[in-house]
């Protein structure tokens, strides 16, 4: 695991874009306001299209490093890739937001402190193995605060065309999946039994972005993930408007702190649908 970079600036121009062309017909009006446009000059979620397109734009080269893997202690894989995108990501924030905290699953350590500004959780390549096996269900999750309060999110499958941010949440109308994560524990087998439409798909941000969505009635995590897997989920599907548990009780839009993980069931709030069953929490 790499050690974490201190904050810099590093003189990276910011890339322009925009909306054009989008049919705005297809996302749905989110309910709360962005505490950076109430507080602060920075339109995050603008920052986030923005950011959207550097990441589309380095699939050239995540393609040329997607099979150089090394393995993590626990014996989960990480990519060339990963590393790159973390450090290309995390250099373009911290040209766009100076004096950033950054917390990166590729580079974050435990001695890190939590600052009270600007603060960004970055999952580069969320299902890994996905990406690593040639599978294009995988995707990068980015959330950002500011004095504890959410700025802003996004979610990306960049080989799928599919995203999220704050403000530009996609709806569909109607679903009976309950999604699963993949880290098998008997609360999922339970789970699939009871649930004729289940499904695992190996990658948090596949997940999240569809249940708040809709394309997913719910989604559960009975066994636990970290910040930088669930955070830019669980604050978009707030925004959206879902029903959201974090471990056994209601998410009340804190910060999630790094180094542990989080248990998270989360409803799609317009597919609350019969026979749906339960997981236990």
């Amino acid at each position: 695991m790499a050690s974490l970079r201190p904050c810099r600036y590093v003189g990276l121009p910011l890339p322009t874009s925009s909306l054009e062309g989008r049919d705005e017909r297809h996302f749905c009006v989110t309910r709360r306001n962005h505490a950076a446009r109430s507080s602060d000059l920075t339109d995050i979620p603008s920052l986030l299209q923005q950011l959207r397109h550097v990441v589309e734009g380095s699939l050239p080269a995540l393609q040329e490093r997607r099979f150089d893997i090394t393995w993590k202690p626990d014996g989960s894989p990480v990519t060339a890739a990963d590393v790159y995108l973390e450090d290309l990501i995390r250099d373009w924030l911290t040209n766009a937001l100076p004096g950033l905290c950054f917390i990166g699953e590729e580079s974050w350590t435990p001695d890190l402190v939590v600052g009270d500004e600007w603060v960004a959780v970055l999952d580069p390549i969320d299902g890994t193995e996905n990406f690593c096996s040639g599978l294009k269900e995988w995707g990068t999750s980015l959330s950002i605060w500011r004095g504890g309060k959410h700025a802003g999110s996004m979610l990306l499958m960049p080989e799928l065309g599919e995203g999220m941010t704050s403000g530009a949440i996609p709806r569909v109308p109607r679903s009976r999946i309950v999604g699963f994560s993949s880290s098998f524990n008997d609360a999922i087998g339970q789970g699939l039994a009871e649930n004729a439409e289940g499904r695992i798909m190996g990658c948090a941000v596949y997940n999240l972005f569809n249940v708040i969505r809709g394309a997913y009635a719910r989604f559960v995590n009975p066994k636990g993930a970290y910040s930088w897997d669930l955070l830019a989920g669980v604050a978009l599907a707030e925004e959206a408007g879902c029903e959201v548990i974090i471990d056994g009780e209601d998410y009340d839009g804190r910060f999630l702190q790094p180094g542990r993980r989080y248990r998270v069931d989360i409803r799609h709030r317009y597919d609350f649908h019969p026979g749906e069953g339960t997981v236990r929490r």
